[in-house]
């Protein structure tokens, strides 16, 4: 178990420079966002059961939101804007939770497979741009590697996304800096769903939480294992919404929306911090026990919807 912070490369440091002077005025309580340049987000829902595994392009996400889904399973909804890869997926349908996360930002593009009936209409009122493959046909294609529905993935470079470079955490107010005092060492974290379990360890010689689902490794479609700068173990309430999937469970709604704890473990230490977010058209700020803003590690943010 490591008994000090360890000290980030020259290039990492250089990054969390820069995404200080980025984030500078973005106030990081009560949700409110930078002024401009505003970050051009690409949200993709990502399928993420056994059979799905591994994802393509999912470890240049500035953001990686974890969430419950029917059944007790999870899904991903990464979120780019800071740079995209050439393909993503496996791309699947959306949920009602990721319309109030992606509120966030500033009329998001998000790439998803399809959605149920009922949601439909909340999706096309939303401040989204939706962009499933009926709308965008070339830019979505199914791998011969693995059976439907697992194997959808989208091209980036062939819908209508153009990338600001700017980084999509910093842009809803996380604010990469110096590690506040008060952490607590420790070298692994797990979160446990009902038909699901994500494992966080610290590897020192990468700076990086290394990601395990349901006690396996992760890894790239490229073979790498995955990682994380900063995991934002966030508790939420967990609410059965008016949605099912096609064998009858009922969708969950993960609400983002009000106030809570979190976990926040960064450079292999965990901090326990507050949440709030004081509407849907806000941003989320987390702030330490000593009511400080709390700062993040440089690099890819997850951040875990943890049933409260």
């Amino acid at each position: 178990m490591p008994t000090s912070r360890t000290k980030r490369p020259a290039a990492a440091a250089l990054a969390a420079l820069t995404l200080v002077v980025t984030a500078a005025c973005t106030s990081s309580g009560g949700g409110e966002t930078p002024s401009a340049p505003r970050a051009k987000v690409l949200a993709v829902k990502i399928d993420n059961v056994a059979a799905a595994r591994p994802p393509t392009g999912l470890e240049k996400a500035d953001i990686v939101y974890v969430e419950q889904v029917e059944a007790g399973l999870s899904r991903i909804l990464a979120v780019y804007s800071s740079g995209l890869p050439p393909v993503i997926g496996p791309v699947r349908s959306a949920r009602e939770t990721d319309l109030e996360l992606l509120r966030q930002f500033d009329e998001p593009t998000l790439a998803y497979s399809g959605a149920q009936s009922a949601l439909r209409p909340s999706i096309e009122s939303a401040p989204i741009e939706a962009l499933p493959p009926s709308k965008a046909p070339d830019a979505y294609f199914r791998s011969g590697d693995r059976d439907a529905p697992h194997n959808l993935y989208v091209r980036p470079g062939k819908i209508p996304h153009a990338s600001t470079g700017v980084n999509a955490a910093g842009d809803i107010g996380l604010r990469f800096a110096a590690p506040p005092q008060g952490g607590t060492p420790v070298n692994e974290r797990t979160v446990s769903y009902p038909s699901a379990r994500f494992t966080f360890t610290w590897a020192e010689d990468r700076a990086e939480w290394l990601v395990s689902m349901d006690q396996t490794p992760a890894r790239t479609a490229s073979g790498r294992r995955l990682g994380a700068a900063t995991v934002i173990l966030q508790d939420v309430d967990v609410q059965p919404s008016r949605f099912r999937d096609r064998g009858g469970n009922t969708s969950p709604f993960s609400a983002t929306v009000g106030a809570g704890s979190a976990v926040v473990l960064r450079d292999g230490m965990s901090y326990d911090v507050a949440w709030e977010r004081n509407s849907a058209d806000s941003a989320t700020g987390f702030t330490t026990k000593d009511g400080e803003p709390m700062t993040f590690a440089a690099g890819q943010v997850w951040i875990v919807l943890v049933p409260d």
